[in-house]
């Protein structure tokens, strides 16, 4: 089905019961998602983005609302969902005391490669991501922008439709963050790979993304291509993301003092 989109979800929502009642973090998202698309998903703290990545990753059931992630219902075929997308969390999950050789291996082994196969495939993984010189390293022993690649080598064993990055560039250095840029473009453009990007760096959604899609409130407020949403809400396609932000929403994606971001 080449032509459907990659993702769809109609009034997703999600509502925790807490001691104080009921609590509405997702109100009912309409969203639609292009294969081949790099989408980044925008909102101030407390928005509901991560509430809807987690939902989308098959983390959290919806509480409301339907969605098809990779041509698999989200409710119905979670485990369909799961054998299609790769998922970075924010924080990353590489164990500390075992080599990237291992970890990678092991992660292909998780998605029932045989032995020789996950060896294989890691060193792909290492070749197409610049591990190969670090393979036999510790990952304690790895620098933030290596243990980023790492992340995302694992994310891609199963060489995954949709790759979830949930802020893949925070904490880095400028040439680390900008090493990870090239590579979403790369992906997109060498295996027509669908990039759903949460980021609190708007300039780095400019850069990288195709459209975006603003929440808060747990609801949709506003999508379009950057220039798009620059010209309606900032008056001109030459303002700043961030200013545009700042009129959509009335606040900052991220403080003040955030880390620069590689150009």
């Amino acid at each position: 089905m080449p032509n459907q989109p990659c993702i769809t979800t109609s009034g997703l929502a999600r509502t925790f019961q807490t001691k104080r009642g009921p609590v509405e973090a997702v109100r009912g998202i309409d969203l639609t998602v292009e294969r081949g698309e790099i989408l980044g998903f925008l909102g101030p703290n407390g928005a509901g983005k991560t509430t809807t990545l987690r939902m989308l990753t098959t983390l959290l059931a919806p509480t409301g609302g339907s969605a098809t992630v990779a041509g698999h219902d989200l409710a119905r075929d979670p485990a369909g969902v799961r054998m299609k997308i790769g998922y970075v969390a924010q924080s990353g999950g590489v164990a500390p005391d075992v080599s990237v050789r291992e970890e990678l291996v092991t992660q292909g082994r998780l998605y029932r490669l045989t032995k020789a196969r996950a060896a294989a495939r890691a060193l792909e993984l290492a070749a197409d991501l610049d591990l190969t010189d670090l393979l036999d390293r510790k990952c304690a022993a790895l620098s933030g922008g290596q243990r980023r690649r790492l992340d995302i080598a694992m994310g891609l064993t199963h060489r995954p439709e949709i790759l979830f990055l949930d802020e893949p560039t925070t904490g880095l250095d400028p040439g680390s963050r900008a090493d990870l840029w090239e590579l979403i473009r790369r992906l997109r453009a060498e295996q027509g790979m669908t990039v759903f990007l949460t980021t609190h760096y708007l300039d780095e959604a400019d850069a990288l993304a195709d459209r975006l899609v603003v929440v808060d409130g747990g609801r949709v407020i506003a999508e379009g291509t950057p220039e798009r949403l620059k010209t309606e809400y900032g008056g001109s396609p030459q303002v700043s993301l961030q200013d545009t932000f700042i009129a959509i929403t009335g606040r900052r994606a991220a403080p003040r003092d955030a880390a620069p971001v590689a150009v």
